[in-house]
């Protein structure tokens, strides 16, 4: 068997230009589909901080059935001092209180309904995105001051600017008429239309004030380091919250749902031309394992006329193709491996990303995920289609007539 190898590797250089352009073909697409796939899984990962820095964090805790249905009455008690709790219990800082509600918003010439948050200012930026996304005026002074941020299209919805009043009405908790007046001192611009048509934001404290809230919270917010410790967050939250009746905790996958299937969408509709990669090496395999087979048609006659079984010729051929997709697999692993680590380092952006991103207030570059399985995930792929396409070649050994071989120009 090792004079089989042997026999093999000679096979293969043979014609070494065909060899190397053959093994180049499968080093590029390696290197391509782990830049490719490596690039893809981050890109992801940008894209799911992104999404839920806005708004959403890693995880919240809420009312049990508050997710579902987010009215008023589903609230957490004493939320502000559950959530110095979790701070100290989880030992992270970026955990803020939120109550929610809608009220109409009032000014001078118009009224529209909008979506009120109270936030903690002290401890909101450490979660959200959105304060960082006041454009003119500032942040909240103080807890309880009597201070709105609105959103630009609100804004200008309500033809109101910085220092003037907005009136707002709504219920209170306890089924109340909530009634009040609040200076503009921010205008935020977050990209979405949404949230800057319809979103108005009050101290907590002052929220807590009109609303009757009588300190209860609708949300509970935790951001944790990344996204690979948030079921150990999770669970730990979760044990802080344990004694508390009808309080639970949901990770972003429950809070969003569409963002995991867009995700697997979208890395479905990537392997279909990845697929198409894959399919170019096997065929460029195909056609350099064929054109050796009929290149030695007289050499195998011969070596069937003297007992070689079609057997082993076509091992033969299948070793000749696993040392070639080895040297494939290893080069192009080894220039992936480097490539990603590099851009792991300094990042990657296209043209227009980074003025984007600071606007909205996120990270200007990509990093590709470098794993084990980005690493070797397409690599084997390849490796696999280039041993399949060496079958047809060792299969017409197996039918092979020796006399009619010899005879072969």
């Amino acid at each position: 068997m090792n004079g089989n190898w042997a026999l093999a590797w000679r096979n293969l250089w043979r014609h070494g230009r065909r060899t190397w352009l053959t093994v180049g073909a499968m080093v590029v697409s390696n290197v391509l589909l782990i830049f490719s796939i490596s690039l893809q899984l981050g890109s992801y990962q940008v894209m799911i901080e992104n999404t839920l820095a806005t708004l959403t964090g890693h995880l919240q805790v809420q009312q049990a059935e508050y997710l579902d249905s987010p009215k008023m009455r589903y609230s957490i008690p004493d939320v502000v001092p559950l959530a110095q709790k979790l701070r100290q219990e989880l030992d992270v800082k970026t955990v803020a209180a939120r109550s929610e509600t809608f009220a109409l918003a009032s000014s001078d010439d118009r009224s529209f309904g909008i979506q009120v948050m109270g936030v903690e200012p002290e401890f909101e930026p450490l979660v959200s995105t959105l304060p960082g996304l006041v454009k003119e005026g500032r942040w909240f002074s103080a807890n309880d001051a009597e201070e709105i941020i609105l959103g630009k299209v609100l804004a200008r919805n309500l033809k109101v600017g910085l220092g003037d009043e907005v009136t707002f009405l709504g219920s209170g908790r306890d089924g109340s008429f909530a009634a009040a007046v609040a200076t503009v001192v921010g205008i935020m611009e977050s990209g979405f239309v949404q949230a800057d048509r319809s979103v108005a934001q009050l101290p907590l404290g002052y929220f807590d004030t009109v609303f009757s809230m009588q300190g209860h919270g609708h949300r509970i917010v935790i951001n944790g380091p990344g996204l690979d410790l948030v079921p150990q967050l999770v669970a730990a939250a979760r044990a802080q919250v344990k004694g508390l009746p009808d309080i639970v905790v949901h990770d972003w996958d429950a809070l969003q749902p569409g963002l995991n299937k867009a995700i697997k969408a979208d890395f479905s509709s990537a392997w279909f031309i990845y697929g198409i990669l894959v399919i170019l090496v096997a065929f460029s395999v195909l056609n350099t394992q064929l054109m050796s087979v009929l290149e030695r048609t007289r050499e195998f006659g011969t070596m069937l006329a003297l007992g070689i079984r079609p057997g082993r010729l076509g091992v033969l051929v299948a070793q000749e193709t696993l040392l070639m997709s080895t040297i494939g697999l290893s080069i192009g692993v080894l220039l992936g491996l480097l490539l990603s680590l590099y851009l792991g380092e300094v990042g990657f952006t296209v043209d227009g990303m980074e003025e984007a991103n600071q606007r909205f207030n996120m990270p200007e570059r990509m990093y590709p995920e470098v794993s084990l399985l980005t690493m070797l995930w397409g690599p084997l792929v390849v490796f696999a289609g280039a041993m399949l396409a060496s079958i047809y070649p060792a299969r017409r050994l197996l039918k092979l007539d020796p006399v009619i071989a010899m005879k072969a120009i």
